[in-house]
């Protein structure tokens, strides 16, 4: 990408008067199909694909239906982190009506609601940005990121399959962080981004195969540190669930623990933890706060899967479980934890 558009891109996220709206490509229909049942094998087991929850009808306050039809209500915020969430809503939607043209504006929009838990009124912006905007890949990247929150999988693919189309040759961009990380470095890009939400979605509901395809695409793109990382995560899980585990241990050794890792701490120390170098006592954190409820789901998650792949199915389901009762709903590693219960036919209590 220029420096001109990644200043212009970082000027739109952290000043509100200035918008980058860039060209995009003429409409086009892309055929999308998947199944949602498979029936892979599961380490020698076959497995209930999860499906994607439904939306409809949703009581007033709620934002999800979990795969296990539990409603879902926005978290609760404390008072200074929710005013100042609030405000920059107010800032974003006043440079929609300042630049009523720009996707991206209103991207932002869809962004600030997301942030504040309002997924549902977020994917309703996204989904209005996309009747003007058909062929935007950004507003089909982050309707998609909201699907997979809302266990809309289905709704996923067929967006994030797009967006993949979209991309396809052509220059990638930095994607602006909403809440920077304490370097202040954005560590992910659109194109990446709309791959990794790829893949997670086909995880989701176990469709392996594609799920891996993605990610070989991702790594072979020699993304930055915290992206090698984040999606090595997901593979080194995804081919071993293929049984391809010459590919898994071959990514396995390209992770060492001196990795500059910025943001994905998390997925670094798994790695570590499959690579045999980490212990999993070593991982989880007993602190009971925000912070590491977020690493407690991502953790227990890579842990059940490191379970299961081990043939101890009910340590597996021991840590899924808690990856479900610690982590945020909306977190990817709660979800994931949530779909591998619903595979497997087990409760999530």
């Amino acid at each position: 990408m220029t420096s001109t558009s990644h200043h212009a891109l970082q000027d739109s996220a952290n000043n509100p008067g200035r918008v980058w709206a860039p060209r995009v490509v003429r409409s086009f229909a892309l055929p999308i199909g998947f199944a949602l049942t498979l029936g892979l094998a599961l380490t020698g087991c076959a497995t209930r694909q999860p499906t994607s929850s439904s939306v409809a009808h949703l009581p007033a306050g709620t934002e999800a239906v979990s795969l296990f039809n539990e409603p879902f209500t926005a978290p609760a915020l404390p008072a200074a982190t929710k005013a100042n969430l609030e405000a920059n809503l107010d800032a974003a939607r006043a440079v929609v009506r300042a630049h009523p043209d720009s996707a991206l504006a209103l991207i932002w929009v869809g962004r600030r609601l997301g942030y504040l838990g309002r997924f549902q009124e977020a994917i309703a912006t996204f989904s209005e940005g996309l009747e003007k905007w058909p062929d935007d890949p950004r507003l089909l990247r982050f309707r998609g990121h909201r699907y997979i929150s809302v266990r809309n999988f289905d709704g996923a693919v067929k967006d994030l399959e797009r967006a993949r189309f979209l991309i396809r040759g052509k220059k990638d961009v930095v994607e602006p962080d909403g809440a920077p990380n304490p370097r202040g470095i954005p560590t992910s890009t659109l194109n990446s981004n709309i791959r990794y939400h790829l893949f997670l979605a086909y995880y989701l509901i176990g469709d392996f195969r594609r799920a891996a395809e993605v990610q070989r695409e991702d790594l072979d793109a020699k993304p930055n540190v915290d992206t090698r990382v984040a999606t090595s995560y997901w593979h080194v899980m995804t081919l071993r669930r293929l049984e391809r585990d010459n590919e898994a241990q071959r990514i396995l050794d390209g992770i060492t623990a001196d990795m500059p890792v910025i943001e994905n701490m998390s997925y670094h120390k798994l790695l570590l933890l499959y690579k045999g170098a980490l212990t999993v006592d070593s991982l989880v954190p007993h602190t009971p706060d925000a912070a590491n409820a977020l690493d407690e789901a991502t953790y227990n998650n890579g842990i059940g899967t490191w379970h299961l792949l081990a043939g101890r199915r009910d340590a597996a389901i021991a840590a899924w479980r808690r990856a479900r009762s610690a982590g945020p709903w909306a977190a990817f590693g709660t979800i994931a934890a949530e779909a591998e219960l619903k595979r497997l036919g087990v409760d999530v209590r």
